[in-house]
């Protein structure tokens, strides 16, 4: 029976670590060490700023956040601005339209990040997500499962993983991006290192101003993934004493029938 069930979850742990392998075939995401992996890892205050700068100056000028509201910026877990930077951050650098005035007017923190369909570039607020399948780095799967799914290594791994080569095919510039499934991808490099200045003195060199943004995406996507593993935790401690204490009652209750004399 015991050599059954091990047979058997080595088969489970051979497809996942297939299923790793094929998700991510043809292109090579690399294992960045971001703060929130892991069940105590919690997002870098800090580093969701930067983000966030990288996301404004750069990323803005062709995707949307249509999904994550502005008034987020200021909440604990996330980027943790001041409510009166939150209010400015949105007044200064968005417009939205406004139906009862027929016209646009700046952003309040009431309002969601604008879309941005002027490229058809996708919306970026659920991507960290959307790639978090069983991209990461390959092996036995263990590392996504105790990691994370690598929805911010895969964007990490994309920003970095141009190579500098390009052909065009039907009219369309590609760019050899050696992280990407095919190898090719239509999307400029978006990120060459020194693209921002970071107010706190932080390296602005391509791999960490990657970093950076992937783990401000990740946080769009997952913003309440703190709370998630608190509560976790707390219900993973709670079973766990609930258990001994089961037992201690179990062995209580029987043990005068279980030793009765005869």
């Amino acid at each position: 029976m015991f050599k059954k069930l091990a047979l058997s979850a080595v088969a489970a742990l051979g497809l996942f670590s297939g299923s790793a392998f094929a998700a991510g075939e043809g292109g090579h995401v690399e294992d960045f060490d971001f703060s929130f992996e892991g069940p105590f890892g919690a997002y870098d205050q800090a580093q969701l700023q930067r983000g966030l700068q990288i996301f404004t100056e750069v990323c803005s000028a062709c995707h949307g956040l249509k999904f994550v509201p502005l008034r987020t910026l200021g909440d604990e877990g996330g980027p943790g601005l001041p409510e009166d930077q939150v209010r400015a951050y949105a007044a200064q650098n968005f417009e939205v339209y406004d139906a009862e005035l027929e016209d646009t007017r700046p952003a309040i923190p009431t309002d969601h990040f604008p879309e941005n369909n002027g490229v058809g570039a996708p919306d970026l607020s659920l991507m960290a997500k959307a790639r978090a399948g069983f991209h990461g780095p390959y092996g036995t799967g263990l590392s996504q499962l105790f990691n994370g799914m690598g929805g911010a290594e895969y964007i990490a791994s994309i920003l970095t993983g141009y190579t500098g080569e390009t052909k065009v095919e039907a009219g369309t510039t590609f760019y050899e991006n050696h992280a990407f499934s095919t190898g090719w991808i239509a999307m400029a490099p978006p990120l060459a290192g020194e693209d921002v200045e970071f107010a706190d003195g932080h390296s602005n060199e391509l791999h960490h101003e990657a970093q950076d943004v992937a783990a401000f995406l990740m946080w769009t996507a997952e913003p309440k993934m703190m709370a998630r593993k608190h509560a976790g935790f707390v219900g993973v401690l709670f079973l766990t004493l609930l258990s001994v204490l089961l037992y201690l009652t179990n062995k209580r209750i029987w043990r005068p029938i279980k030793h009765k004399p005869e």
